[in-house]
């Protein structure tokens, strides 16, 4: 009996010294840098902070000895406020990692000061693929879509079943214009021709002047350049002009499963689109979904999975280093294949791309589905090496060739 109140006073005296240990280490914070109220909200938002802390949570809330934070700040989608939230993170509140980021604008802000302080960013809203390309860093991430790879798996498809010609909407700033030029590149590749474009300001509510343009084209495919409230806005204004009904094809170069929430199956049927996860297309998928809608009332986009993922593998990182330095904690997530709900066998390359497999989707019709975000039929899989830009083709500094 006595060996065994030792042995249980010895047990309990450990795990306070531990408490007492994680309380007198200064807690390891992870930052967002998300669009928490505007067009990207839904995507993003509220939701990435959501997966960011069930990561945290999972993980069982410290590592190191040090008790794990979440933080997160709304940029507004101004890059100059993003990179200022950056800044004061790494400098000032002792963050030591930034996820999400939300928009390509933002997250160029924001990687630069990652760059410069040599911290890790991991991101998963933007799509630009100049974050992995000309702006790629030691210690930057891009995590589950860019615009390459949007254009490759919804161009190249579209091109080959006859939509041949194109015009774009196009979103005034970065991703708007690097995804325009992706599928450019790809349809005229692929024996198709891109008939003109035009420009849209970021969050506009009137698409008239933009698709009475595209229409007066007689493009095969309106290629929307565009994403979150303008991706919706410009769907639904295309249907109440008839354009969609008078032969032109609408096709949302990035699209989310809650941008087909709020549009409405009856106007998204049939639409094809690329995307990085779906809630529905697994055990493993549904299982973590359930999970985030009984915190959030939503089904997770692939942004916001991919929080959950990306944190989950920069924790386990740093666990498996023994410290939050960055080259070290950077150089186990470039080791360690990814293996989860999200991705299966992801791996980081040396530009900062994660590879993993990318889906392409056909929205359902009414009749088709059994109630709410039940949106999509598998079409397509697209293995990781084909659907992202090789290294061959990288302008990455940090590839070597």
């Amino acid at each position: 009996m006595k060996h065994i109140l030792s042995g249980i006073f010895a047990a309990a005296f450990a795990l306070s010294a531990s408490a007492v240990q994680a309380q007198d280490k200064p807690p390891l914070k992870i930052g967002g840098i998300l669009d928490m109220s505007s067009l990207y909200a839904d995507i993003t938002g509220p939701g990435s902070e959501t997966a960011a802390k069930m990561a945290v949570e999972d993980f069982g809330g410290e590592v190191l000895g040090r008790k794990i934070q979440v933080l997160a700040a709304d940029h507004l989608n101004k890059a100059d406020l993003s990179a200022s939230i950056a800044r004061d993170m790494l400098d000032n509140q002792g963050v030591e990692m930034i996820y999400d980021v939300a928009a390509s604008a933002t997250a160029l802000a924001a990687g630069e000061i990652a760059k410069a302080r040599n911290k890790i960013i991991m991101f998963n809203g933007p799509g630009s693929i100049r974050l992995t390309n000309e702006a790629c860093g030691p210690y930057t991430i891009h995590y589950v879509f860019d615009t390459y790879g949007q254009a490759n798996v919804t161009g190249l498809a579209a091109v080959k079943s006859g939509l041949d010609t194109w015009f774009f909407l196009t979103a005034d700033y970065a991703f708007g214009q690097d995804l325009e030029k992706d599928t450019s590149a790809v349809v005229t590749k692929t024996g198709g021709k891109v008939l003109g474009s035009v420009r849209h300001p970021l969050n506009t509510s009137d698409f008239s002047s933009f698709l009475l343009q595209a229409q007066a084209s007689k493009a095969k495919v309106i290629g929307l350049a565009n994403a979150g409230g303008d991706t919706v806005n410009a769907i639904k204004q295309a249907a109440e002009f008839g354009i969609t009904k008078g032969g032109q094809k609408v096709s949302p170069l990035l699209a989310f499963v809650s941008d087909i929430d709020s549009i409405g199956l009856e106007t998204a049927q049939g639409l094809l689109l690329a995307e990085a996860f779906y809630w529905d297309l697994n055990d493993d998928t549904r299982a973590f979904s359930k999970r985030f809608i009984e915190r959030t009332k939503r089904v997770p986009t692939s942004a916001q999975a991919g929080v959950y993922s990306s944190v989950t593998h920069y924790l386990k990182a740093v666990k498996a280093a023994g410290t939050t330095d960055s080259a070290a904690v950077m150089k186990v997530m470039k080791e360690t294949p990814i293996n989860d709900f999200f991705a299966k066998d992801g791996k980081i390359r040396e530009d900062g791309r994660m590879i993993h497999d990318m889906y392409l989707f056909e929205v359902k019709k009414p009749s088709e589905s059994k109630g709410r975000s039940d949106d999509y039929k598998l079409l397509a899989t697209v293995p990781g090496s084909e659907a992202f830009q090789s290294l061959e083709q990288s302008r990455c500094p940090l590839v070597k060739k």
